[in-house]
């Protein structure tokens, strides 16, 4: 094995001087000759081991023989060898089984759950793995293969040969030529057989799932709507409290497509923020930070090249700023009373970053302008240290982010690979451990289930953190332990709220005998009574009552959704009484793009009062123009005489003028003599349309006295 290594050593310099491309083929093949005369055989396949996505188990000697080999050893949680299933990808695309490639994923695991079987059938599907991947759960074959680090890429010969060995990630310039002059080397020699390699993908035994992966969940505190990144099918959807699907931005393909919401694409979401009508995404394997304006209707990139970078610095604008699979959001400030900072766990270089919502700047004093992305905590090691200056602490794959600006000021940060949970200083950016790891700061190993304070308690792979100003107690996605922990920073007791510790998907009777599978992320919501959980792996929403310790699932329904992934025709809103009364407006000329705010002006009777709880709705129709409304907020509860109905013409008209009917249904009673009535109005908003397209906001008042 040492002289195999030697052998690629020197190969690897001499290409370090190669002239052109021929010369590098050159020495590649000198190479191959070189190493196929030795013996450099790897050894079967070991008995009863577990393969996915084949017919059966494959034997390395004899259904692989005659093939050119890539066995992938990884682990399913690490985001480098995520970063290596694109390179794979592209290299199956160009070389088929008949071409004489065959591509195998080991899996060896790191931790404890991700030896087990459903595990790592969830992953596969997860990551769109369609290769065979075998379950080395004991890594019998990483350790008489030599290998020491996730990924590793092992190269074989038609006869089971040893060739190549290519460590980490970033070689994909290196791996397309070493194939490329094997499968020529070979093909030559009459070695490689065209047999293809029965496969039986995992994907196709499954059902369809209207949710499929969740990534992070997202509350808008001033709505109650949720934001959930649906990962698997590539789309963000928005949801109000009791489930029913407002939104679907994306769709089953994934992409990179900024516009409008119905054709926006995305790959592989994660993080998720919502604030109003505007929604940040990590757009994880795109590489880039998209910004959703549910008021216009459109998707924009705000940082982020589309290729995954390697920069560990940052510090220019932007769209011009590479960044690498950016897996959580957070809001925060330094030195503003509102928000000014957009946190971003950056998983692939293990930092944390920012973007700058407006001018400012980080602990030291250093000026950024508005729009700048760069770095803010974090060496770019994959390690767990703790340090009082920002940039020379290091992270292991952060994944969850939370802000607690009063109580601590501070970002907590769930850094899934130490097994630990962090804070950040807002003040002065130092960096501390609260709960899980250890001391030694490149042990990534300390990982357990246990109850305790700070070190003395052990997590599993966390992702998700969620600050409860209510409680002022944090919460925690232990994501292989599958469990919600919760943390009193304080004390830095950390203790387990629900879940048994077992993968499965039981609902209740309470929090102790409830069941998760790899839950994902937290969020607190209504007020901090209610904790949301991303079950990722059971694609599902749970509902956690914190007051009264049940547990429940959010039925998710598409009915009247606004869907990107297909075209759809909005039904008509709700309708109005008969006794309703007609009011004719004033014609209004309007430009495509502009933005109507109509306001309603309602007076009720002497003495009367909405009634609180009852349906009182906004709903808006225009007869035989459903065309006008594709994409648009239809109707709405009213729960108040301030509503303001926004409206925002369609960029692509189809008629020069049309009327625009605000129905408007009241449920009100007077205090007086207790009597309740139901009463309805239909505005009629004649529009007239100009053929320019003015991005500008116009008020419109519905007066009415009863």
């Amino acid at each position: 094995m040492a002289a195999a290594m030697g052998a690629q050593a020197a190969l690897e310099a001499a290409l370090l001087t190669a002239h052109n491309l021929p010369h590098t083929e050159r020495l590649v093949r000198q190479y191959v000759e070189q190493v196929d005369g030795a013996d450099y055989t790897v050894p079967e396949f070991d008995e009863g081991l577990e393969w996915i996505n084949t017919d059966g188990p494959l034997r390395l000697h004899t259904d692989l023989s005659g093939k050119v080999v890539v066995l992938d050893f990884f682990t399913y949680c690490c985001i480098n060898c995520m970063h290596l299933l694109p390179d794979l990808h592209a290299l199956e695309q160009k070389y088929s089984h008949e071409d004489g490639l065959v591509v195998v994923g080991v899996h060896s695991a790191k931790f404890p759950n991700e030896k087990v079987l459903e595990n790592i059938q969830s992953a596969i599907l997860r990551y769109n793995i369609t290769h065979p991947v075998v379950n080395d759960a004991d890594a019998n074959l990483w350790h008489e293969l030599q290998v020491t680090c996730w990924p590793t890429l092992v190269i074989l010969g038609p006869r089971g040969n040893r060739l190549f060995t290519l460590v980490g990630e970033g070689h994909r310039e290196k791996l397309f030529s070493f194939i490329s002059m094997t499968l020529k080397y070979y093909k030559e020699k009459g070695k490689i057989e065209d047999q293809g390699i029965k496969l039986k993908l995992y994907k196709d035994s499954l059902p369809p799932s209207s949710l499929l992966f969740l990534g992070k969940i997202a509350v808008d505190n001033s709505t109650g709507n949720l934001a959930i990144a649906d990962s698997g099918h590539h789309r963000i959807l928005v949801i109000g409290k009791h489930g029913q699907v407002h939104y679907s931005i994306g769709g089953e393909k994934s992409g990179w497509k900024d516009g409008s919401i119905l054709e926006a694409t995305f790959n592989s979401p994660q993080g998720i923020l919502m604030k109003d009508n505007i929604i940040y995404v990590a757009d994880t394997e795109n590489h880039v930070i998209r910004k959703i304006d549910l008021t216009t209707e459109k998707v924009s990139t705000i940082a982020g090249t589309g290729v995954q970078g390697t920069d560990k610095e940052g510090g220019k604008m932007g769209v011009k700023q590479s960044i690498s699979s950016p897996w959580d959001l957070a809001f925060g400030s330094i030195g503003h009373a509102e928000p000014n900072l957009l946190f971003i766990a950056m998983a692939g270089t293990h930092q944390i970053w920012v973007i700058f919502l407006e001018d400012g700047k980080l602990p030291g004093g250093t000026e950024y302008k508005k729009g700048t992305c760069v770095r803010f905590a974090g060496n770019g090691q994959e390690e767990n240290r703790n340090n009082s200056y920002p940039r020379k602490s290091g992270f292991a794959q952060p994944s969850g982010l939370c802000v607690s600006p009063r109580e601590w000021n501070c970002l907590f940060v769930a850094d899934s690979e130490s097994s630990t949970i962090r804070s950040v200083s807002l003040k002065d950016g130092a960096v501390k451990n609260l709960v899980g790891g250890e001391r030694d700061p490149m042990n990534l190993f300390a990982f357990g289930d246990r109850d305790g304070i700070g070190i003395n308690a052990k997590l599993q792979h966390p992702l998700g953190v969620a600050w409860n100003e209510k409680t002022k107690l944090l919460y925690v996605a232990d994501s292989y332990n599958h469990k919600i922990k919760v943390i009193n920073p304080k004390t830095k007791h950390c203790t387990t709220l629900a879940g048994t510790g077992k993968a499965s998907n039981v609902i209740g009777p309470n929090f102790k005998q409830a069941t998760f599978n790899e839950p994902g992320d937290v969020c607190v919501g209504e007020n901090g009574n209610v904790l949301y959980v991303a079950d990722t792996n059971n694609h599902q929403i749970k509902v956690l009552d914190l007051e009264r310790e049940t547990v429940s699932v959010l039925p998710v329904t598409f009915a009247d959704a606004v869907d990107s992934s297909q075209s759809i025709k909005p039904k008509k809103g709700s309708r109005l009484p008969k006794s309703a009364v007609s009011v004719q407006q004033t014609p209004l000329v309007v430009s495509p793009c502009q933005t109507l705010q109509f306001r309603l002006k309602i007076e009720l009777p002497v003495g009367a009062k909405l009634t609180e709880g009852a349906p009182s709705f906004w709903a808006l129709w225009a007869e035989d123009h459903e065309w006008f409304f594709v994409g648009q907020k239809i109707d709405g509860e009213i729960v108040n005489l301030e509503n303001e109905i926004v409206f925002v013409v369609p960029a692509q008209v189809q008629t020069n003028e049309l009327v625009l009917s605000i129905d408007v249904c009241l449920y009100f009673c007077n205090i007086n003599d207790k009597k309740c009535q139901m009463k309805g109005i239909s505005f009629k908003q004649p529009l007239e349309f100009s053929s320019t397209c003015e991005e500008i906001i116009s008020t419109v008042d519905l007066p009415f006295n009863f």
